[in-house]
């Protein structure tokens, strides 16, 4: 049998403070990856990432790059939900780096990735800060889509981060489930059964102001979603750590919606994201 053809996607984007305000300096794109701007007033810049194959599958792999130069600001998201189909070998993987420099603000809200039955997924996160730099970063995950009957049972998921200020590491995490999916996430140690999980970092100096409101958000009674949320100091900054659980995706953005906005200021949610 002739090998099947794989995706492969490279994609850099470079913007920084030109005239007021923050512009696109470089672009580079290869392959799967591309990247749009679409046309806004003013600050942050926004980009959106499409990955045209259309999803990932076992033996395909994504870079994403991302830098924000000295009091710039820019909001990154995706196009769709980014679907990991099942793996006839091999894993998918996603490679995502994040920079930005002095007094410069990202924001990294893509849409949710939706883990279907037997995938085999990898993503790691790296992002470097400047000491004075801000960052709100996101990942959501669906381990399946009641809506649409589906359920994922097997798999494997590996999601790890790694988060430096200052040159010094302020946060890691490595969040690993598989083979038994669907059995993990019933223990009530997971997630209780629940099929939606994000997480939301966020390393500013208003963190920790926006803790007892994060947490308004995610703890109201009723809402079929469940979490909780945290701070620390770093450094001379802070980060708030939030943590969400759902039975489904609907009920997880019903969270997500608020929360994004209360913790990404006046530049609020990316206009791709609806209910």
């Amino acid at each position: 049998m002739p090998a099947a053809q794989r995706v492969a996607g490279l994609a850099r984007l470079f913007c920084g403070k030109s005239d007021g305000r923050t512009r696109l300096q470089r672009l580079y794109q290869d392959g799967s990856a591309k990247i749009r701007l679409p046309a806004v007033q003013g600050d942050p810049l926004e980009a959106v990432l499409i990955n045209t194959a259309g999803g990932m599958t076992g033996g395909d792999r994504l870079g994403w790059t991302l830098e924000v130069g000295a009091e710039a600001s820019a909001s990154i998201t995706t196009q769709a939900c980014e679907k990991v189909y099942r793996a006839a070998a091999d894993r998918a993987e996603t490679n995502v780096g994040l920079r930005v420099g002095p007094g410069g603000r990202l924001a990294w809200l893509p849409q949710e990735t939706i883990v279907f039955d037997r995938a085999a997924f990898a993503r790691t996160l790296d992002v470097d800060l400047a000491e004075d730099a801000e960052a709100l970063v996101l990942e959501a995950t669906l381990f399946g889509r009641l809506a649409m009957g589906e359920r994922t049972v097997r798999g494997s998921f590996h999601d790890r981060w790694r988060v430096r200020q200052g040159g010094v590491l302020v946060h890691a995490e490595d969040f690993r489930i598989g083979p038994d999916i669907a059995a993990t996430l019933r223990r009530p140690a997971a997630t209780g059964g629940a099929l939606a999980v994000a997480t939301l970092l966020l390393v500013s100096p208003q963190a920790e102001s926006l803790l007892e409101p994060a947490r308004a958000i995610i703890g109201e009674a009723g809402t079929g979603s469940w979490g909780g949320a945290s701070f620390w100091s770093v450094g001379r900054s802070g980060k708030l750590l939030a943590r969400l659980t759902a039975g489904d995706g609907y009920q997880l953005r019903k969270r997500l919606v608020p929360l994004v906005e209360l913790l990404n200021g006046r530049a609020g949610l990316p206009k791709l994201w609806s209910l």
